[in-house]
């Protein structure tokens, strides 16, 4: 059984997140917004878009901020406790392409047991710093996946099976601000899942806000790399493996 819902993280984006969230109830597929401790003015949003489409939305709130990271992760324990398969997680500003959400969901019933990631395809709205500084993470992704399965690590449109990501979750703590994405599809790599790249539009953001804190996040970023080479050392082998198997 394919059961999917999306999960929305959401912090501080209350001019983006009507317009997105009527983007992905064109789709008929039930959504979970989770408030990551936003503001007075974000909260009272959330609670007339979860009063007005109250069929179809689910308000998660968390007492106070803890990351983008942490909201996904509430959203998966949610989704399990009411029997969903799949999330779709989706960012709240508007940045990702909603109308891409079937092709997603499509790929993710054909294939329960990947993970659906987005790929970006940027418009001239991407700032170049931050385009170029993606290489780098890509690189170290390469390395510590020892493949190039994983096209974008840090894409924020994606579909996981629920089941093995609560399972990671409930044995290694995941980073939990900016460096979630990343950890998390790596180590959901390194137990086994396969990734399927689709490549979606992307813009940044729609709202024009950003929670990207250059010294803080990076710190997080290169902090991930350096435990996730090392954790990648003991793995060699099976990863070599898994490379093999696959030609």
């Amino acid at each position: 059984m394919f059961k999917p819902v999306v999960v929305v993280p959401v912090y501080n984006h209350e001019h983006a997140i009507g317009a997105v969230l009527a983007g992905l109830l064109r789709h008929g597929v039930p959504c979970m917004l989770v408030d990551d401790g936003s503001s007075a003015a974000c909260a009272a949003v959330l609670d007339e878009l979860a009063r007005e489409h109250a069929a179809s939305v689910e308000l998660v709130r968390l007492p106070h901020n803890q990351g983008k990271g942490a909201a996904v992760l509430a959203g998966f324990r949610q989704a399990a406790l009411h029997g969903y398969t799949h999330v779709l997680q989706i960012d709240a500003d508007g940045q990702h392409d909603t109308g891409d959400v079937p092709a997603f969901l499509a790929l993710a019933e054909a294939h329960p047991q990947a993970i659906i990631s987005g790929h970006p395809v940027y418009d001239e709205s991407v700032p170049k710093a931050r385009l170029y500084g993606r290489y780098a993470t890509h690189i170290w992704v390469w390395i510590n996946t020892l493949s190039l399965e994983i096209r974008d690590s840090m894409c924020g449109f994606r579909v996981y099976p629920i089941a093995p990501v609560n399972a990671l979750a409930a044995r290694h703590a995941i980073g939990v601000r900016m460096n979630f994405d990343t950890d998390i599809i790596v180590r959901l790599f390194w137990d086994g899942l396969r990734v399927i790249n689709l490549g979606t539009r992307v813009s940044y953001p729609a709202d024009g806000v950003s929670h990207f804190r250059v010294l803080r996040d990076n710190v997080l970023i290169s902090w991930m790399h350096t435990v996730l080479f090392f954790g990648m050392l003991p793995r060699i082998p099976k990863l070599l493996a898994r490379k093999w198997q696959t030609r």
